[in-house]
């Protein structure tokens, strides 16, 4: 167990250093496009987020759901699993180069499909912004191949670390523009073919390079890999039927997006998709330090625990991911959801803008726990080669959120609720169906386990939450005494960004005082970890 909080303190701290600079990478951004009411800003997001959502319907939930189980079976190959894993990267190789060519050809039928609210100019803008980001899909797919072989081959550090090459890159391209031509250019009409092309050229070589940077570190797989097409006999039958499920997972998840980007495409100008990209960042902030760090350390040691056949050994494991994941989480919500107004204003131009966002990260942060804790139970399926679970219980989710977005857009097309409040009416849907996905997953997972005693578990989640509600509380008064959403806090980037400091640290500090009051045992966990973390 000791080698697994090594391993999750150098993908924390990776993570860590990761997030933080695309924090960066995103004020810098911001400085470039604007984001709250600019419609040249959900252009560009828009045309930034194809790749990935393409890469997820085509590729990400087969690699990081299906792949590490395979590698880790393969490993006990008298080669170490360096055939198998040649014909993967294969097989792989050819299938992201045939999908990025045929959504470039299909790019302006997916720019009409997720954002029909927006005017002929800007889908216009948004089509040239996405033939230089949408080759993205290759170097997204190239990153999680060669990263998922690395940390089932137990070399955990690179894959988290690499996205922040990715980050300075975009950081100094985005300065270039800056001094070049200027900003922000918030209206369609301000761009032109050179700025179409800095801007997204600039997108698409940062994650190229974090792809890239990977192979640096491949030595330390033991692994002999070639081009490999003799893909016969690498078990594709078994991997297809695991994958066609994961498939039909990420296809109507997808689907639950488009249903929720159509959605806000209608309030462009306002609180568009763009602010819901920020807000979605903010929120992921913490679940990816956290969350991502322990969920992936844990699931190879569930899946070794699988494969040796020890299923009692689940349950334990199980509870102590979810504990160490909650007791951050609980925290990180608490100073955030304080914060939200300052943190908020580091994204936007305005006050107003900080306050319309900071409804939306309110919304999604109301699900921080249960969403992170889904990945942990996602992943222990994958574990047991399960993905035709995950595929009914996310069908759930789905249903909930797209039927959700559609409600907000009948309440704003009813006068019932402002067009400014339709993405956080989105979020607040997708937060709320993960209270009902998470309950019906861990029922679901007792066909592998058993009887999952998770009894513990839940006291301890209940400890953080009766923590947590004086954390708020003190982090909200100390956010109303530096003035509010009319102060300080909120007047400016710079300030938004020591504001949020400031009330996040006494969120904090009362959210471990409460832990210690309780005698919550968690902390001693919390602090060991924390040291780890900041000492990678």
């Amino acid at each position: 167990m000791a080698s697994l909080g090594r391993a999750s303190a150098i993908i924390g701290a990776g993570t860590l250093v990761s997030r933080l600079t695309g924090l960066l990478r995103s004020v810098v951004l911001v400085a470039v496009i604007g984001s709250y009411g600019s419609r040249a800003a959900d252009a560009f997001t828009t045309a930034n987020m194809l790749p990935t959502n393409i890469y997820e319907l085509v590729a990400a939930g087969v690699i990081t759901g299906i792949i590490v189980p395979q590698i880790v079976k393969a490993a006990a190959h008298t080669d170490g699993g360096s055939r198998f894993v040649s014909k993967l990267l294969t097989l792989g190789t050819v299938l992201l180069v045939a999908a990025t060519a045929l959504t470039m050809a299909l790019a302006p039928l997916l720019i009409w499909l997720y954002v029909p609210g927006y005017t002929p100019e800007q889908s216009a803008l948004a089509l040239s912004l996405a033939y230089w980001c949408l080759p993205q899909l290759l170097f997204y797919g190239l990153y999680a191949l060669l990263g998922e072989v690395l940390n089932a081959r137990k070399v955990f550090g690179p894959y988290s670390w690499a996205p922040t090459v990715n980050n300075l890159v975009s950081i100094a391209g985005f300065g270039v523009f800056l001094a070049v031509f200027g900003g922000p250019f918030t209206a369609v009409s301000d761009w032109n073919g050179a700025m179409v092309t800095v801007l997204g050229g600039t997108a698409t070589l940062g994650i190229a390079l974090q792809a890239i940077v990977l192979v640096f570190f491949w030595r330390r797989t033991g692994l002999h890999v070639r081009p490999d097409f003799r893909w016969r006999g690498m078990g594709l039958r078994h991997i297809g039927t695991l994958a066609g499920w994961t498939f039909l997972t990420v296809v109507i998840g997808q689907i639950a997006g488009l249903v929720q980007s159509r959605v806000v495409s209608d309030a462009s100008g306002s609180a568009g998709i763009t602010v819901i990209v920020y807000a979605w960042l903010i929120f992921m902030l913490p679940h990816s330090i956290v969350a991502m760090s322990i969920s992936t350390t844990y699931f190879t040691r569930l899946s070794e625990l699988v494969v040796a056949g020890e299923v009692d050994q689940v349950g334990p494991n199980l509870d102590e991911s979810i504990r160490a994941l909650s007791v951050f989480a609980f925290g990180f919500m608490a100073a955030l959801g304080a914060a939200s107004v300052p943190i908020s204003r580091i994204f936007t131009n305005s006050p107003d803008g900080a306050e319309a966002m900071a409804w939306v990260l309110g919304a999604y942060l109301i699900a921080l726990v249960p969403f992170g804790v889904l990945v942990i139970v996602r992943r222990a399926f994958f574990a047991f080669q399960d993905t035709r679970t995950p595929f009914f219980f996310t069908i759930v989710q789905c249903l909930l959120a797209a039927g959700g977005a559609l409600l907000a857009a009948l309440a704003v097309s009813a006068g019932w609720l402002p067009l400014a409040f339709l993405a956080a009416g989105v979020a607040l849907t997708q937060s709320l169906s993960t209270f009902v996905q998470l309950p019906v997953a861990l029922r679901l997972l007792r066909r592998h386990t058993g009887t999952l005693r998770l009894g513990a578990t839940w006291r301890a989640l209940a400890r953080f939450a009766v923590a947590s509600v004086p954390a708020f509380a003190a982090g909200w008064l100390t956010f109303l005494l530096l003035g509010g959403a009319e102060g300080w806090t909120a007047s400016d980037r710079l300030l938004g960004a020591v504001g949020a400091t400031i009330i996040g640290a006494a969120a904090l500090v009362v959210y471990v005082a409460m832990l210690a009051v309780l005698r919550a045992p968690e902390l001693t966990i919390a602090a060991r970890t924390a040291r780890r973390l900041f000492g990678r």
